[in-house]
């Protein structure tokens, strides 16, 4: 799979969701693009990846 442009092997079957908590992404905080299309939050638990899949994460940051 690629995440951000990087490959990245999928050693178990998995949800978005199980990847991004193992990862220690805040799902909070974030926006997932997966294969060209945005992921809805609600739906992290019900997409499973493979390792064709491309993931694009972008992280929100508040500044001032």
């Amino acid at each position: 799979m690629k995440l951000n442009g990087k490959v990245v092997l999928l050693e178990q079957e998995q949800t978005l969701f199980e990847f991004l908590t193992a990862e220690q992404f805040d799902c909070k905080r974030i926006a997932v693009e997966r294969n060209g299309e945005i992921v809805p939050k609600a739906e992290y638990e019900n997409i499973w990846l493979s390792n064709e899949d491309r993931l694009e994460i972008v992280r929100f940051v508040g500044g001032g």
